[in-house]
């Protein structure tokens, strides 16, 4: 009976902090002003398609250059020593101790017209580029903020793999590709589908790093739910109607990947081969 308790808490948690707003978005969504049931605040998303098609491909092209980046990294750090492998860990997290958004103005900073970058590009006498308010410093952004999310889960998978399995496998004669193809990468996977979610819908609803990186030139779903909630176009209706697509979206997607975790690696590293 006691066990039962123990859960109250988290329960309360749940039903405040989840259910709740959940329950509510769905409630804007689905009502107008008055209270009345409409399904006019879902037709009206249709004409932010493009902000929708523009936020999964920005979104989807930084968890892809985060996942080409960080699945070498965190396979360097579990080959490393074990004792600097908590040093390099640290390393990779101590620029999230530093508030999200004194990161991102840094980024401003190095990025603008006469920031750090471009003096450096015209002493190398390549001449100022405009690097910031384009897509590719809100894609850099991201790539920045969240590539430790997509090092850390491939990391903790990679590093509890049995070596006596690629040893094994390399014993039968299995080269330095078909070990990865066949071995590293299918055991790994259930790391790199955590690192894509937890890279992909934070990506893909972000505002700040667009707003700051990006100028509002391009402006993403998270832009677009702020404005209705927050700015001069006041819409809780219609905002809510924009997060209840996006979860629907992320939720489908999530899915879709979830559906490669199902690989299941038989015992014999025969069968692997």
């Amino acid at each position: 009976m006691k066990s039962k308790y123990l859960s109250v808490p988290y329960l309360l948690w749940m039903l405040i902090f989840t259910i709740v707003p959940l329950f509510l978005v769905v409630f804007f969504a689905l009502t107008d002003k008055n209270g009345n049931f409409t399904l006019d605040n879902l037709i009206s998303v249709g004409k932010y398609s493009n902000v929708f098609i523009r936020s999964i491909y920005l979104g989807g092209l930084s968890t892809l250059l985060c996942l080409i980046l960080g699945y070498p990294l965190a396979y360097i750090i579990s080959k490393t020593p074990a004792k600097n492998q908590n040093i390099i860990i640290l390393l990779i997290m101590l620029p999230m101790w530093m508030n999200f958004l004194l990161r991102t103005y840094a980024w401003m900073t190095i990025l603008e017209n006469n920031g750090i970058v471009n003096h450096l590009l015209s002493f190398l006498g390549f001449g100022p580029i405009n690097l910031i308010n384009t897509q590719g410093a809100v894609v850099f952004g991201m790539v920045y903020n969240f590539l430790p999310y997509m090092i850390l889960p491939i990391y903790s998978v990679i590093v509890k793999i049995d070596h006596r399995i690629i040893e094994a496998a390399q014993d039968l004669g299995a080269g330095k590709r078909k070990v990865f193809s066949k071995i590293l990468l299918p055991l790994s996977i259930s790391g790199i589908i955590s690192g894509v979610t937890m890279v992909f819908v934070p990506a893909v609803s972000t505002f700040i790093i667009s707003k700051m990186l990006g100028g509002g030139s391009s402006i993403l779903i998270g832009d677009l739910i702020e404005m209705q909630f927050l700015g001069s176009s006041y819409n809780p209706h219609l905002g809510s109607a924009i997060s209840f697509v996006l979860m629907i979206l992320i939720l489908i997607c999530i899915g879709i990947m979830n559906q490669f975790d199902d690989i299941e690696i038989e015992d014999s590293p025969q069968k692997l081969m």
